[in-house]
């Protein structure tokens, strides 16, 4: 995934290629490490299939999809020419005024060349495309298919390290808690981070989005870490769904036993 860019794109310079190739080894082996230890780190889920698959697959779709489409501009070909038009086409529906795709059009430089804007817009219909079918994929897999229960109890502590059930107060309470934070902080990000990237190119050097590559990871980043933060968000608020019908079964066998007696 993460070598994909430089896979596809024509005329990659070496030294970025041997950076990339860096970048994706020690990735592929902190990935190898962590789903072969005993105990877990910091990757959530990862016992709780296919959460971080689906969310792998919208990072190397968007990834892809982009990459794909920015070969057009040098390598054109009728896969290439398609998806820069389905590109084109979300993003000029979606850019509308207060959108998120009109935000980050305006985050670019006033002086910026058109066909980058365009770039711009045409990656950012693509990558915001992609994460809501990832998104409406994950909730139909809660909703519909009844992840992640399939016959067998939910680890607490290895899908969920970073979340300390014994830190204080209601873990329910606080399960839904963080549920409504993700998901709040999800919907609002593509909304705040090209307001934060233009308030800081008033004050540092403004953002440059010429290099395909940079402009690939950067609309990649941009709709994926919503898209996670709302999926995450559901599985957090799923969860406390069954702890809330675990007790209410625990409270009604208690009541069941004590009419017995």
């Amino acid at each position: 995934m993460i070598a994909t860019p430089a896979l596809i794109l024509p005329d990659v310079p070496i030294e970025s290629s041997q950076v990339t190739v860096l970048i994706a080894l020690i990735a592929a082996f902190m990935t190898f490490v962590e789903y072969n230890s005993s105990s877990p780190s910091i990757v959530e889920f990862r016992d709780a299939a296919p959460f971080n698959r689906l969310r792998f697959a919208a990072l190397l779709g968007t990834v892809l999809f982009l990459s794909i489409a920015f070969k057009d501009q040098s390598s054109p070909t009728a896969l290439t020419g398609a998806m820069t038009s389905i590109g084109t086409i979300l993003g000029n529906s979606i850019d509308f005024p207060f959108s998120p795709v009109r935000l980050v059009v305006l985050m670019l430089p006033a002086d910026s060349d058109p066909q980058v804007v365009q770039s711009v817009r045409t990656a950012a219909g693509i990558a915001y495309l992609t994460s809501l079918t990832a998104m409406a994929a994950f909730l139909f897999l809660v909703r519909v298919m009844g992840w992640p229960a399939r016959g067998r109890a939910f680890n607490v502590w290895v899908n969920l390290p970073l979340f300390d059930p014994t830190a204080g107060g209601d873990v329910l309470y606080r399960l839904q808690r963080d549920a409504r934070v993700n998901i709040a902080l999800g919907f609002l990000l593509p909304f705040l981070i090209p307001a934060v990237v233009k308030a800081a190119a008033d004050l540092l050097n403004p953002i440059v989005l010429d290099n395909p590559q940079t402009l690939i990871w950067t609309m990649t980043a941009w709709a994926f870490l919503p898209a996670s933060m709302i999926m995450r968000g559901i599985a957090m608020q799923r969860i406390a769904e069954m702890i809330r019908d675990q007790r209410k079964r625990a409270y009604a066998n208690a009541d069941i036993d004590l009419q017995v007696a």
